[in-house]
């Protein structure tokens, strides 16, 4: 049987031994307990209550809100000063740029949120959270045995992210982010600003976390083309999920991270 519509749990008889994850009983072979698939762990009767599992989020959600936000105000203010014609200044006319970037920032988030579903069952994913006391939301947070990935997505299509450095020798070395040769380096600030923000939840040292841009319908070469601007990784979907999925195992119980995160970055709504 599962528990509480979470698939990954079953209760039976075990096996063999094992210890409760969460009180730390000594559980010997033979004794009823809920096997947790997943994390393959255990818990013992008495913490066998199911465990609420916090909403993963929707990817590209609040920003496919606000492109239907704007794109009504725009509609409404059209038919509200033309009257007989709004209809047709409508369908001869598109949205903004800065309208049409919110719903591809939506279709990013989303082409790489069914990327993610490509990772080992044994990580978990959060998807548009919401920073508390600002506007900013963070795209993807990857929670696995390795480390929290903080994953901000890009979809600049066609062109070339590349790593720019000044310096080095005599002058200190300056690093800046390229896209399509346009400084883009403050994508990079803004992801180290997530991170702070998710390692300011876990308050927890020991945990690393993980700065990543990836980028989706780059222009990416055939051979190398990642690389990392102060600290941020700069890559594309295949290899993200590669590098989460190959981590070193640092042992992070991925259940109490993910309820940890998830519980301090809501859902944005």
């Amino acid at each position: 049987m599962t528990l509480g519509g979470v698939d990954d749990e079953k209760r039976m008889r075990l096996r063999y031994a094992g210890t409760c994850r969460l009180c730390g009983v000594d559980l010997p072979a033979g004794a009823d307990a809920v096997y947790e698939r997943t994390l393959k762990t255990v818990r013992c009767v008495a913490c066998a209550a199911a465990i609420e599992v916090p909403e993963s989020g929707v990817a590209g959600g609040s920003a496919r809100r606000e492109h239907e936000r704007r794109k009504q105000k725009r509609e409404d203010r059209i038919r509200g000063a033309h009257s007989k014609i709004g209809g047709l200044i409508l369908a001869l006319s598109d949205d903004p740029q800065s309208t049409r970037a919110w719903e591809r920032g939506a279709i990013g988030e989303e082409m790489l949120a069914e990327r993610l579903t490509e990772l080992p069952v044994d990580t978990r994913v959060l998807h548009d959270r919401r920073i508390r006391g600002t506007r900013a939301n963070i795209d993807h947070i990857v929670v696995s045995r390795a480390a929290v990935w903080v994953i901000d997505a890009k979809r600049y299509k066609g062109k070339r992210p590349s790593l720019h450095v000044e310096g080095g020798l005599i002058r200190p070395r300056v690093e800046s982010l390229r896209v399509g040769g346009r400084d883009r380096t403050k994508l990079v600030t803004g992801v180290q600003s997530q991170v702070e923000r998710v390692l300011s939840a876990l308050d927890d040292s020991a945990i690393p976390v993980i700065g990543v841009l990836c980028f989706l319908d780059a222009d990416w070469p055939l051979i190398g083309g990642s690389f990392t601007v102060d600290g941020v990784e700069v890559l594309w979907p295949r290899l993200l999920v590669k590098r989460i999925s190959r981590g070193e195992d640092r042992g992070v119980d991925v259940a109490a991270v993910y309820a940890r995160l998830a519980a301090a970055l809501p859902p944005a709504v």
